[in-house]
């Protein structure tokens, strides 16, 4: 098992978030630089918060496949079970925001007009595959569970407040 996560994670988060920003350094000769005027060192500092939030919720949701899920993040390896706790009681995609805030955080740290447009370019596919693709094969997959889960967590911008999925969801209660 450890294995395959690890494959999952390599092939995915890892080059969308290391592999392709490293190749923009090099091919776009970005040299990484502390900030010298007000707006760029503001830019940096919230650059380096969403690149800490993002890790931290890439990572929490991660370790719920992992203990949870009995899947991978992988499309082709998908979790066995329907994860709703732990981020999944916020939002369904938090994997996704995850990778999402540590694009625009190092887009932000570095300065980087291409690393911005690799963000959006990457947000806007998942804006489009996310709903077509995987929430189609999740609705095949976990039924209505998944369905009643759907009507209570958004998509993308996180509740406020966790979802507590009642006893007749046929779902554990949230922790």
């Amino acid at each position: 098992m450890f294995a395959r996560h690890l494959l999952s994670v390599a092939v995915l988060p890892f080059s969308v978030a290391v592999l392709v920003p490293l190749w923009l350094v090099r091919s776009n000769n970005i040299s990484p630089a502390i900030a010298t005027t007000a707006p760029q060192i503001v830019g940096q500092v919230v650059g380096l918060l969403l690149l800490l939030v993002g890790l931290t919720l890439f990572s929490a949701s991660l370790r719920k496949f992992v203990t949870e899920g009995e899947g991978t993040l992988a499309p082709w390896d998908p979790p066995l079970r329907l994860v709703v706790r732990g981020p999944y009681r916020y939002v369904r995609n938090p994997m996704i925001s995850g990778v999402v805030f540590v694009l625009f955080g190092e887009a932000l740290v570095l300065l980087s007009r291409p690393h911005l447009v690799w963000a959006l370019i990457f947000l806007g596919a998942n804006f489009v595959w996310i709903p077509l693709v995987e929430e189609a094969g999740l609705r095949h997959r976990f039924g209505d569970p998944y369905v009643e889960y759907c009507r209570h967590v958004p998509r993308l911008i996180p509740r406020l407040r966790p979802w507590e999925p009642d006893d007749s969801s046929g779902m554990e209660s949230a922790s």
